[in-house]
């Protein structure tokens, strides 16, 4: 502690104080207030409420939930255990942690549904990133977010945080993931839902007066938007611009509350009972990417809230939490498109049949099909100086192009001549009639490339890849072109023109954080918890570093959330 706890005078005094606006901060207050502690302040530095939350797809990765088991799914907590001892390294993390998040996190789900506004569907075909494991699954382990209309928050709405742009048509009107991935791959149906879309956004004149998107939301903000307003029915505060600066220890090292600033105003909080930090990771503070990330490591690739800056890991760090697995994070690879303000997630098009992703010597990193979290560890894994794997470059033909999304071009929707100038002019996408000259214009060896695309275009005619087995597992095939055979992840690359789009080893958040034990308490080196101090998501070390499935972050930050707000409360058995 700065000062002596004993002679402060508190500006406020709360039961709990949660730190932070995403799905684990709101579930934790709504949690909390349910199970009778009342008196709760949650607190948001930015202007805006949801966090990384509410940018993301919003898919919560919980096996065994109500909405799985509504649909008539064969699952089982044995086989979700036995799936995920076989993909996270034997000692990376407690056992005892596993089993709590598998055994409460459908409880979790259960409680939200039975007391709040909060609503989730079942995604039946989003398969399990590791499907050839045992105990994988080929969907209904993932739920996404019921969409939500806007309307319901009151004015609320203008302080919700929008999903990431990349999951607006046209910039302009939200989908789900299912959504999403029969537009991205012009599936059977995708003309038709898309009609459907736009109709249902240009019919609503009233809105359009008040919004350039749609009323109707999905993903991330639509879970975020449903927690929210179930706050909103609770009068449960939440402060905007209001800065975490420090936690307040006593003399016998507990908790009891935070120096924050608000609106330029230095405030001490008083917290009874605990600080809950629900407040992001590192992802956009270079110094620590620079002391704890493989590199090369860049701010300006993550796909992560830009307010996530480390401010809860730091403020624990002081009071004597233990930091852990500060080595990773939510791996992707990503786009950085001209004059947008954050970068894309390289996930559906880099699947699609029909290119290939290669370094500078123009060999490829890893099977581009494979889950986003693997293909990217195999990307550091493959770099070094003397054989360096960034910058990279998908590289596609004029059939690939025209057929499918590609970064913020929407296929034949959107022809060369429409593109902005700058994003041929800026290092980001190219263009040429030969291999040879996309080699001259990007930089990649010519002789590497030219035989990587011989080799992919000999894959396509077998539906092998030899090199990596690209194609070969369920998830591969979830985003791939089920037209295409014989091998759906895997086409010729020979259309001129040719184009190679730019692609970083980004991400959308770090995992690095403070250790936690079963009930959300921050623990010291010795294992022992400081007393008062509650920590789940991003602030927290990763529980599935792996990333086993769609909404791997989400589902652990929530049912911590739940388990912080059982112990609080005194629900905890």
């Amino acid at each position: 502690m700065s000062e002596n706890a004993s002679t402060i005078n508190w500006d406020k005094s709360v039961d709990i104080l949660v730190v932070g606006s995403g799905n684990g901060a709101l579930t934790t207050a709504l949690c909390s207030h349910e199970m009778g502690v009342k008196d709760v302040l949650v607190i948001e530095k930015e202007d805006q409420f949801g966090g990384s939350s509410s940018i993301s797809g919003g898919g919560v990765w919980i096996p065994c939930n109500r909405y799985a088991l509504e649909a008539g799914t064969e699952d089982s907590i044995a086989d979700a255990k036995n799936y995920l001892s076989s993909v996270i390294p034997t000692g990376t993390v407690p056992e005892d942690l596993i089993d709590v998040y598998l055994a409460e996190g459908p409880n979790m789900v259960d409680f939200l549904h039975d007391h709040t506004r909060v609503r989730y569907e079942s995604l039946a075909y989003y398969p399990d990133y590791y499907s050839d494991a045992p105990g994988a699954r080929g969907g209904h382990r993932s739920m996404e977010p019921a969409k939500l209309n806007l309307s319901d928050l009151g004015e609320d709405w203008k302080k919700l945080r929008n999903t990431h742009h990349m999951m607006w048509l046209f910039n302009r009107v939200a989908y789900n993931q299912v959504e999403a991935g029969t537009l991205a791959a012009r599936a059977p149906g995708w003309i038709k839902l898309a009609i459907k879309l736009m109709l249902q956004y240009i019919s609503d004149i009233p809105w359009l007066f008040k919004s350039p998107r749609s009323r109707i939301v999905a993903c991330g903000m639509a879970g975020v938007g449903r927690l929210r307003l179930s706050m909103i029915d609770r009068d449960i505060p939440l402060w905007l611009n209001s800065e975490l600066k420090e936690l307040i220890s006593d003399d016998n090292s507990k908790v009891i509350g935070a120096l924050i600033e608000r609106d330029g105003k230095t405030l001490h909080i008083e917290a009874r009972k605990g600080v809950v930090l629900a407040c992001g990771g590192f992802e956009h503070n270079q110094s620590m990417r620079e002391q704890y990330l493989p590199q090369p490591t860049n701010s300006q690739w993550s796909a992560g809230h830009f307010g996530n800056t480390g401010d809860g890991i730091k403020a624990a760090e002081k009071v004597g939490a233990e930091l852990t697995m500060m080595d990773g994070a939510w791996w992707c690879a990503t786009i950085k498109v001209p004059a947008e303000e954050r970068p894309r997630l390289s996930i559906m098009e880099k699947s699609m049949p029909g290119n290939v992703l290669v370094n500078p010597a123009g060999k490829r990193i890893a099977n581009e099909s494979e889950n986003y979290m693997a293909y990217q560890t195999n990307w550091h894994n493959s770099h070094s100086d003397d054989n360096p794997s960034t910058p990279a470059y998908m590289v596609f033909d004029n059939r690939f192009r025209n057929s499918y999304l590609v970064g913020p071009i929407v296929g034949n929707l959107m022809p060369d001549w429409v593109l902005p100038k700058a994003w041929f002019d800026e290092d980001f996408l190219y263009k040429a009639d030969t291999l040879e000259e996309l080699a001259a214009q990007t930089g990649i060896d010519v002789d590497g490339l030219k035989e990587t695309v011989a080799n992919m275009n000999n894959f396509a005619k077998t539906g092998v890849d030899e090199e990596f087995g690209r194609g070969s597992y369920e998830y591969d095939r979830y985003y791939g072109d089920q037209s295409i055979t014989p091998n759906p992840c895997l086409a010729a690359i020979e259309q001129a023109p040719f184009y190679a789009l730019k692609q970083d080893p980004g991400d959308f958040g770090t995992h690095g954080g403070v250790a936690f034990n079963q009930h959300a308490q921050v623990l010291k080196s010795d294992g022992s918890p400081i007393d008062g101090l509650y920590a789940c998501g991003n602030t927290a070390r990763a529980l599935l570093p792996n990333y086993p499935g769609p909404g791997a972050t989400l589902g652990p930050a929530m049912t911590f959330g739940y388990l912080a707000a059982k112990h609080l409360s005194g629900k905890s058995s």
